[in-house]
C-alpha cells in the first residue's frame, strides 16, 4: 500500500492530483500552521493573457495580521465578491476547451454559497474535482502535526508554489497553446477541461518529486 501525506489545495495543482492518483491511501495535513503565497488559498489557470493567479482572500488575525495561524481555523473574507470573480475567470479561460460544458454545473454549485473556512472549502473542491475525475480518492487526516513522517512518502511541498520548476510534466493541448505555448503544472482544472476523461491516464503518467 502506498500511503502520501499531501496538503489541501484551492482545487489543487495538477502534480498534487498526480500524487493522488499514484498512491493508494492520502493522507491530508489538518494541524499545520497557514502560509501565505501557497496553494491553499490561490490556484492558477490559463487565461487569454497567459498564467491567472485566483487568489482567496482570507481573515488574518493577530499583530498587524501577521499572527500565525492554524490553517483549519482560517476565515475566508466574503466581504469581495471573490466567489462570482473567480467562476467568471473560469468560465471566460475555459469555455471554449473540449470538457468545459461536460463539468460546468458541478463546479459552478462551488461558487453559489457564501463559504467561511477556507480548509472546510478546499476540500468540497477536492471532492467536487475528485467526482468529476472519477477518481477514488480514500483519504483520512492527520490528528496531530508532526515535522517528519518514516512511514510514507511526505509530499506537503506540493503547496509550495515557487518548488513548480522541479516537475517535468508532459504537455496536452490547451486552449491558448498557440498564444503562449504550454504553461505547466496549472490548476488541475485546466487539465480537467481540455483532457475530460483522458486526464487520468495523464496523471498516472507523470514524474512527481
Amino acid at each position: 500500500m502506498k500511503t502520501v501525506l499531501l496538503h489541501p489545495m484551492y482545487f489543487g495543482s495538477i502534480a498534487q492530483y498526480a500524487a493522488m492518483s499514484q498512491n493508494d491511501t492520502i493522507i491530508f495535513e489538518n494541524h499545520d500552521n497557514y502560509q501565505k503565497q501557497t496553494y491553499r488559498n490561490r490556484t492558477y489557470i490559463y487565461g487569454a493573457n497567459g498564467k491567472l493567479l485566483l487568489t482567496i482572500p482570507i481573515k488574518h488575525t493577530g499583530k498587524h495580521g501577521n499572527g500565525k495561524q492554524l490553517y483549519k481555523d482560517v476565515r475566508i473574507e466574503n466581504e469581495f465578491q471573490w466567489q462570482s470573480l473567480h467562476w467568471k475567470s473560469i468560465q471566460t479561460a475555459y469555455r471554449t476547451s473540449p470538457f468545459f460544458e461536460y463539468y460546468e454545473d458541478e463546479l459552478a454549485s462551488l461558487f453559489e454559497k457564501k463559504k467561511d473556512y477556507l480548509l472546510d472549502f478546499n476540500y468540497e473542491c477536492m471532492e467536487a474535482v475528485s467526482d468529476c475525475l472519477q477518481l477514488e480518492v480514500n483519504y483520512s487526516k492527520t490528528a496531530t502535526f508532526l515535522k517528519e513522517y518514516s512511514d510514507l512518502t511526505d509530499q506537503r511541498n506540493l503547496v509550495n508554489a515557487k518548488k513548480d520548476k522541479l516537475h517535468t510534466l508532459s504537455s496536452y493541448i490547451q486552449v491558448f497553446s498557440e498564444k503562449h505555448g504550454f504553461i505547466s503544472n496549472l490548476s488541475i482544472l485546466d487539465l480537467l477541461f481540455n483532457e475530460g476523461t483522458n486526464a487520468i491516464t495523464y496523471l498516472e503518467n507523470q514524474m512527481i518529486h
